[in-house]
């Protein structure tokens, strides 16, 4: 996609502040000195069966982009696909209903949507957020010295594989879904209080993927202390039960010229590195001397698993060292 994307031509509109010659995760374009549009739009197909718990986890990753690029959610707009004829109409309703939950505990609202014929039922949305011209996120712009803090832990794409197989228990799955639907909200609203540097969010890249995304050039390096890497409760025991998933593969094409694993290091906690995310939480380059006051503000407000896992250095060998 971004080869595809290098080949069509640019917009030459001094409004657009992010486009698509990045990897950033929404579009900016200027409105005034005070204000910019924040444009992005994400759909995936049902991780779980229930309804409404699908169309929260699939609004809450759409709106995530909005809040990783530093900005608030304003308006949506669903993102169907449904295979009409097939599957009940109350379970659209249902999926529509726990999106818009969503939606308004994000403080947007929904304005309609489009709706296609599809053999597998997808769904998502096209979400327009505000952010201050002066205040956009990047997923570039880390420096040496800034330390690298993670606000929800690791693991979904190998649970919800692994509950297929009846693998999980009750109580990881419920954490793991109750993590899902967390819009990550609380964690940007605390982080705007703060001077952040880079910030992206983990979704299907995995943590590796979207970490390399943030070092395009070869000046700077993430180093990650996996010990202190927030897990969710038995995603760990998945891969070492032989449990994976379909993306892990090509996650590791995207990143393995491009990291080093301190020796003693297993298989394993490679896997989980590439372990694809849906609505994961944001990643972010901060100031050493602001991390503490951080993590302290992140807590308080609710954000339990933020965690400071790393921090940013010169280049030093490999783009992603882990230890």
């Amino acid at each position: 996609m971004n080869k595809l994307l290098a080949s069509l031509p640019q917009n030459i509109d001094s409004n657009v502040l992010v486009g698509f010659d990045t990897s950033d995760d929404a579009g900016v374009y200027l409105l005034n000195a005070e204000q910019a549009l924040v444009f992005t739009a994400d759909f995936i197909t049902p991780p779980v069966d229930d309804p409404y718990l699908f169309g929260q986890i699939a609004a809450a990753n759409s709106l995530s982009d909005v809040y990783a690029m530093g900005g608030k959610p304003m308006s949506c707009l669903n993102l169907v696909g449904f295979p009409a004829g097939k599957l009940d109409d109350e379970i659209l309703a249902g999926i529509v209903s726990g999106a818009l939950q969503k939606i308004t505990e994000a403080g947007a609202v929904l304005l309609g949507g489009h709706t296609t014929d599809d053999d597998e039922p997808k769904f998502g949305l096209a979400v327009t957020g505000l952010v201050h011209p002066d205040n956009i996120w990047r997923n570039t712009g880390a420096k040496p010295g800034d330390n690298l803090i993670l606000t929800k832990p690791l693991g979904s794409g190998v649970l919800f594989n692994a509950n297929l197989k009846k693998l999980v228990s009750k109580k990881a799955l419920q954490e793991c879904l109750d993590l899902l639907i967390e819009l990550n909200k609380t964690a940007a609203e605390v982080l705007d209080s703060f001077e952040v540097h880079a910030a992206t969010d983990i979704t299907g890249f995995g943590l590796a993927g979207h970490s390399l995304e943030m070092v395009p050039g070869e000046d700077l390096t993430l180093n990650y202390r996996l010990a202190d890497i927030p897990l969710m409760l038995e995603a760990k025991e998945m891969y070492q039960r032989g449990v994976s998933t379909g993306v892990n593969k090509t996650n590791r094409n995207l990143v393995e010229k491009d990291w080093i694993f301190a020796t003693g290091l297993t298989a394993i906690e490679q896997e989980l590195m590439l372990d694809p995310q849906t609505s994961g939480g944001l990643l972010v380059a901060v100031p050493e001397e602001q991390t503490p006051s951080i993590l302290k503000a992140l807590h308080d407000a609710g954000v339990a698993f933020a965690a400071q896992i790393g921090y940013v250095s010169n280049f030093n060998h490999a783009k992603l060292m882990f230890n």
